[in-house]
């Protein structure tokens, strides 16, 4: 049977990069993982170890130290499209640029004493990471996808979850209260190959997530999942489609009648393995088909 080479890209993974903005006494801190992966003409790499179309992942992680330098660092999916851009006019060999990127915040420390204020020193935030994805390649096509993950958050009431299928394996109560909690990973994608504000973008996505998770009376974390994302195209123009994952994060009641104690949903047990993991996407019905898979 005849062998052909298949789809194929290759790159550099997790160049971090820190750039540290002087402003006078005031420091500011941009903090980034960059991934690059590029594809196009590449048969002979492949074929026969000819790298004369090859732009080294080396100077991939250079390209983004010297962009950082150059251009500053503002927002990710600027600075992802400033480097996705790059790679496909500056080498003719180079059709296709994927780049992502994470972000890392950083918080200033607060000081009491003022006479020895500290404008240079941060605190990492152990909120959710902010994530992009971009795409460009020789013929002008951009996508832009922005996203969070580990976003954390948690109903202590509010939940429940019955009516599902019961078979000889079934052990699971059914219960109308219950705790519902979750590490939001999601991503969703601009109309259009730029916005006027990726940050504002970002902070308003988020506040729907959030609000649209408070209030939502769950039955399943899948509804919760829907109207998340409901509420996020209903009020974001800008955004044509959102894709979550969602693990169920459950927690048990714990038993303490051996010990003379009733419970009255106050006690859990929070396991982390297994979980459930719930998937899946919400868009507009007339959402533009994707340039690329998000992958």
């Amino acid at each position: 049977m005849p062998v052909i080479l298949g789809p194929n890209r290759y790159g550099k993974a997790e160049t971090r990069v820190v750039r540290v903005v002087r402003d006078g006494g005031v420091h500011h801190i941009k903090d980034i993982n960059v991934s690059s992966a590029l594809s196009g003409d590449m048969a002979d790499v492949h074929l026969t170890g000819g790298n004369a179309a090859v732009l080294p992942t080396d100077t991939q992680k250079n390209t983004a130290f010297a962009f950082a330098r150059k251009h500053g660092v503002g927002q990710i999916e600027d600075f992802a499209l400033l480097l996705a851009r790059h790679y496909v006019d500056s080498q003719p060999t180079i059709g296709h640029a994927r780049v992502e990127i994470e972000e890392y915040g950083w918080r200033r420390i607060p000081v009491s004493d003022d006479a020895s204020e500290r404008r240079h020193s941060f605190v990492r935030d152990g909120q959710e990471v902010r994530t992009c994805v971009v795409h460009h390649d020789e013929d002008g096509r951009t996508t832009v996808v922005s996203g969070l993950k580990d976003l954390v958050v948690l109903n202590s009431t509010g939940s429940e979850f019955h009516g599902y299928i019961e078979d000889e394996y079934t052990t699971l109560k059914p219960t109308t209260d219950r705790i519902l909690a979750t590490a939001v990973s999601a991503q969703w994608r601009h109309t259009g190959e730029s916005s006027s504000d990726f940050g504002a973008s970002y902070d308003e996505v988020r506040r729907c997530l959030l609000e649209a998770f408070a209030g939502t009376h769950s039955l399943s974390l899948q509804q919760t999942l829907y109207a998340m994302g409901r509420r996020v195209l209903d009020t974001r123009e800008e955004v044509c489609e959102i894709r979550f994952a969602m693990p169920n994060k459950h927690h048990f009641l714990v038993d303490l009648a051996p010990f003379g104690l009733d419970n009255d949903n106050e006690v859990y047990y929070a396991a982390d393995r297994p979980y459930g993991l719930i998937e899946g996407a919400v868009l507009r019905d007339d959402a533009p088909e994707a340039a690329f898979a998000w992958e």
